[in-house]
């Protein structure tokens, strides 16, 4: 397994221009197929992100979806605000605390949730399945590695 990749750092790199949003219609509703989603070229070794509304780096409201592949896992990190996570597909794994630890981790199947209160230390990731989480929080909200 790998311990841990740096492609979650595109988080923080991710540009607006990267939003994905459907067509509005008349009335201003946005529907947006998961097949329609584009999570850019995939590489199997980093984490894949996608924004649904808002933009993490400026002031607001944002949601995104993260795509871990197998095995790919952030080292410890924290956010300056709050984010609430919902586990689309796969059984996601969440530790806390600086340390790594994969025999600490929970382990969390589709429709669980986890809140990641502001300043606190987690990592998290995919064991032996690709995994879809989506979050959702206040920007800005950089991703701020533990060294």
């Amino acid at each position: 397994m790998k311990r841990f990749r740096w492609g979650w750092l595109i988080l923080a790199l991710l540009p607006a221009s990267f939003a994905v949003f459907g067509q509005a219609d008349d009335e201003g509703f946005i529907v947006l197929a998961p097949d329609e989603i584009d999570w850019g070229e995939a590489d199997p070794n980093a984490i894949g992100f996608v924004v649904l509304a808002g933009d993490p780096q400026q002031e607001g409201f944002y949601m995104i979806r993260a795509k871990f592949p197998p095995g790919v896992m952030s080292p410890p990190h924290y956010h300056p605000s709050d984010r609430h996570v919902t586990v689309i597909s796969g059984t996601w794994h969440a530790g806390t605390g600086p340390e790594f630890d994969t025999d600490a981790m929970v382990p969390l199947e589709p429709g669980s949730y986890m809140m990641h209160p502001a300043g606190a230390v987690h990592y998290d990731g995919a064991k032996d399945e690709e995994v879809i989480v989506e979050i959702k929080g206040i920007g800005p909200a950089p991703t701020i590695r533990v060294e």
